[in-house]
């Protein structure tokens, strides 16, 4: 015999006694959100704000940042900025202290900061720009979950994620060794730590977007048919838009991902296994 109004349940496409998880949700929580001026890092900052996020977000452009919370602001959300260079130890300490100081500690810290790098044949590559964009894209991402780590522990745990790409990791392109290089390397970084902070409530992952429509994507390909080309090369046959991986990242960040740590999520479009 069915419980009174199964019935009328039953009729109700969307119902599912486990619906929450479709519906992540932040409320209650501190996000630090680093690159966060434009691109991916925009997109997450807004996405986790109208989630119930308390946003604090970080990127060197001041003005960039101050236009992203008032929007946030505007739109009923709580956010701060901290204006920086990620490849400084002190600035990733004042980031921290200042999710702790506005809003009472930090539950999830997305280090999404990064830079493309040099371009093209590695002999012709000099040292200190390969320095850089190591210690832009990899670097910075150990002094940030060095100083994030203790405070995401205070809190009884949380979500530390990484921007890493799928470029030296499933596939391989001419003339962006660096580039593949140091964010091939937050992979490592995200395994080591996940092992390491697991007991403690911290998950750890690494996000791997595809080609995305942002500044980058188009400094990396200049011109349109060499969009259209990186387009084709995925298997949906389009660049993501920087909301798109905010979803990912925001599975990620909450509790509908709260049994995975380690990995190195694919949000990639199809271009991992998309051939020819």
């Amino acid at each position: 015999m069915q419980p009174a109004g199964a019935d009328r349940l039953a009729q109700t496409p969307w119902h599912c006694p486990h619906r929450s998880l479709a519906m992540p949700s932040l409320a209650h929580r501190t996000a630090l959100i680093t690159g966060a001026s434009s691109g991916i890092g925009r997109a997450a900052a807004l996405l986790f704000a109208r989630k119930g996020a308390c946003v604090v977000v970080g990127a060197r452009r001041a003005d960039a940042l101050q236009q992203l919370v008032a929007e946030i602001q505007a739109a009923g959300g709580q956010a701060c900025a901290v204006a920086g260079d990620v490849r400084d130890a002190v600035y990733a300490q004042a980031l921290v202290q200042e999710a702790v100081n506005r809003f009472g500690g930090l539950d999830i810290a997305f280090n999404n900061a990064g830079v493309l790098g040099p371009l093209g044949p590695t002999p012709a590559v000099r040292e200190s720009d390969w320095q850089e964009a190591l210690d832009t894209n990899l670097t910075s991402a150990f002094l940030g979950a060095r100083a994030q780590i203790p405070a995401l522990r205070a809190r009884g745990g949380g979500a530390l994620i990484f921007t890493s790409t799928f470029v030296g990791h499933t596939a391989g392109f001419p003339g962006v060794a660096a580039y593949a290089a140091s964010k091939s390397g937050l992979i490592g970084l995200t395994q080591a730590l996940a092992a390491e902070c697991g007991a403690d409530g911290v998950r750890v992952n690494a996000l791997l977007p595809g080609g995305t429509d942002t500044a980058m994507a188009h400094a990396m390909n200049s011109t349109p048919e060499a969009l259209a080309q990186i387009a084709r090369l995925h298997a949906l046959g389009r660049l993501a838009r920087p909301e798109e991986i905010a979803q990912a990242a925001l599975y990620l960040a909450s509790d509908a991902s709260s049994f995975v740590t380690g990995t190195a999520l694919l949000a990639d479009g199809g271009v991992s296994i998309r051939r020819g």
